[in-house]
């Protein structure tokens, strides 16, 4: 019998913030618990955000406000990331345009970067993140100097990000003001990017990272790209339907319902028959439908499922109408555990 957790053979826990962590202010529950316990084993913790809008200091005091251990070292943000592509590529006192919040202001000084405000002063490189007060303003001064042939940097591509109140416009969103004025696609520093990942092991030293996100477009996929190992929570964005359906660089190595998960022994995923089976439940593909059936937690349906899917869509993903059926009577309102969004 597996008696190891999931967390054992990791040295450092490259955690997302938005959707894994917290949503809004709040706490995911039993996040921090999860974060304290993971601390307690001598396990490295690296929240590693795709925001650029606040400094590692304001993070760290939410987390720890929260509950969750945290210093302000032990954040790694798309805007550090972006800083050290734009130092590494032009130097201490390079005039950067910021159209951003204090986050990126703080990230490129760290660098000795000069951040400016207009494109009057000839900046080198417009760095782009996501700020509450984002205004037209500060938008088109960035347009101005990528037009005058400043690099354009955005600390992320998120289309949206989750809050307390759903999924609002992200910074992948507010790019394309740019992007379109402009015609000049922005060199992205943050997931699933390799810049953000490089930063969080330069300032972890890890050796045996698990990328930790409730995306799969850029948590899953940054942790593909880097070759390391990723659990998928269902906290956030990521839909059990976006599970299955995911093509195979949005394919997690796990999938949880949330953080508890990194303390308990993973269950086995194994050969059965012409099918897939984890605990109570097997799943196959038939007459080009997903047959899933068992009782039991109705993750471990999930899991089955997914390896099942995976395995018929190869390298394409799989076909929404073939899964939901199965899938919806699996992650019924009474079956579905605390944590675990609904398919759609």
């Amino acid at each position: 019998m597996n008696t190891k957790t999931l967390i054992d053979p990791y040295d450092t826990l490259l955690l997302d913030l938005d959707g894994v962590v917290y949503l809004g202010r709040e706490a995911v529950p039993g996040a921090p618990e999860s974060l304290r316990e993971a601390a307690g084993r001598g396990v490295r913790l690296a929240y590693v955000t795709n925001n650029a809008s606040r400094t590692p200091a304001a993070i760290a005091q939410h987390l720890s406000a929260l509950g969750a251990p945290a210093a302000a070292e032990d954040v790694v943000t798309s805007a550090q990331a972006a800083a050290r592509l734009v130092a590494e590529r032009f130097g201490p006192g390079a005039p950067v345009l910021v159209v951003g919040g204090m986050g990126l202001r703080v990230a490129l000084r760290a660098h000795d970067l000069r951040p400016v405000s207009t494109a009057l002063d000839a900046p080198v490189a417009v760095v782009q993140g996501i700020a509450p007060d984002l205004s037209y303003g500060l938008l088109a001064e960035g347009a101005l100097a990528v037009r005058n042939g400043a690099l354009f940097v955005a600390a992320n591509a998120d289309a949206t990000m989750p809050t307390g109140r759903g999924e609002l416009p992200g910074n992948g969103a507010m790019v394309r003001v740019i992007a379109t004025a402009t015609g000049v696609e922005p060199v992205v520093a943050g997931k699933p990017e390799p810049p953000l990942h490089r930063e969080s092991m330069l300032r972890t030293g890890s050796r045996r990272p698990l990328v930790v996100g409730d995306r799969l477009d850029t948590d899953i996929e940054g942790a593909t790209n880097a070759e390391v190992d990723s659990l998928l929570v269902l906290t956030g964005v990521a839909t059990p339907l976006d599970l299955l359906t995911a093509g195979p660089r949005h394919r997690p190595t796990y999938v949880a319902a949330d953080l508890a998960a990194l303390h308990l022994p993973y269950p086995e995923v194994g050969r059965i028959g012409q099918g897939w089976a984890c605990r109570g439940w097997t799943a196959h593909w038939e007459g080009g439908a997903l047959v899933l059936e068992g009782t039991g937690e109705p993750l471990d349906g999930l899991r089955a499922a997914a390896a099942a899917t995976w395995e018929a869509a190869g390298e394409e993903r799989a076909d929404e109408g073939a899964i939901r059926t199965a899938l919806d009577a699996v992650l019924s309102p009474r079956s579905r555990p605390a944590g675990v969004a609904s398919a759609r």
